[in-house]
Parts: structure tokens; sequence; C-alpha cells
């Protein structure tokens, strides 16, 4: 038996989310060199954040410009095809990369979808705001009524 579709059919994404603080728009190949400097400046910060609880992301060591762009093909692919939803958080004013939320299917059988977000270090006081935004956008604009938020 398949799987049933991560969203309805008939469901539209949101594509954007905005606030005074912040602005998502989905991730793509566009924002290499700047999500790139935006993690790899706040390694430590990253991985302590709620909902990274495994230590496997964001690599201790870096990783290559190259490799990095596979990444942000493979999420833009991924919202593409509907299976999974991966927006960049730009500064509202500036415009710069501070961050990531990341939508994707969970792997307990309580939940329909895992949200995970992320700030930069030097933007760590919205890591709480970015949370519970996304949380409030998930309740009024996504079909998925049970959400795994780790370490929320």
């Amino acid at each position: 038996m398949a799987e049933p579709p991560f969203v309805p059919s008939d469901f539209e994404p949101p594509t954007a989310l905005e606030s005074e603080q912040f602005r998502l728009e989905p991730l793509g190949p566009q924002h290499n060199e700047a999500d790139h400097a935006a993690w790899t400046s706040s390694i430590a910060h990253v991985r302590s954040t709620p909902g990274f609880p495994d230590g496997n992301w964001p690599p201790p060591e870096g990783m290559s410009f190259e490799r990095n762009l596979d990444d942000l093909r493979r999420h833009a692919a991924d919202f593409d095809a509907r299976t999974g939803f991966t927006f960049t958080v730009l500064d509202a004013v500036t415009g710069d990369v501070i961050g990531c939320v990341y939508l994707y299917p969970s792997q307990s059988p309580d939940s329909d979808v895992t949200a995970q977000s992320w700030v930069r270090a030097s933007h760590a006081e919205l890591d709480v705001p970015l949370a519970d935004a996304v949380a409030a956008w998930l309740a009024t604009e996504w079909p998925w009524e049970r959400v795994h938020r780790p370490g929320r």
C-alpha cells in the first residue's frame, strides 16, 4: 500500500511568511553563498539549537560550497516534488540569510510533520520568535494537524 502524500494534491504550499524581524522564502541554489556563510559562522550555535538533538548537522568540519549547493538543490527538488519544504530565513531589514526552516514528514506515527529551525548565532534572539511564528503558520496555513517540533 502506498504512503499517503505529504500534502494533499489540491493543496498549494505557502511560499512566504513575513514578520517585522524576518521573512521566509523557499530555499534554493540562489541562496548558496549566503546560506553557507550563515551556518558556517554558527556551527556550534546551530548544533545546540532545540530540534537538532542528533548532533549530525551541521558538520563540525563544515562542507564545501559544492556540497552545500547539492543540499540546496535537493531541498528545492523536495519542494517541487512536495515531499519536503525548506525555507531560508532572511533578515527583514537587510535581506541577509539568517537561518533555515525545514518541514519534512515525521518519522513518528504520532505526527504528520517535523518542523525544525535554526538561526545564526548573531541572531540568536530570533530563535524562539521564529519557531513560534512557524508553529502558528503551520496551524493556520498548512494541512497538518499533528506537528512534531523537536526540543520545543
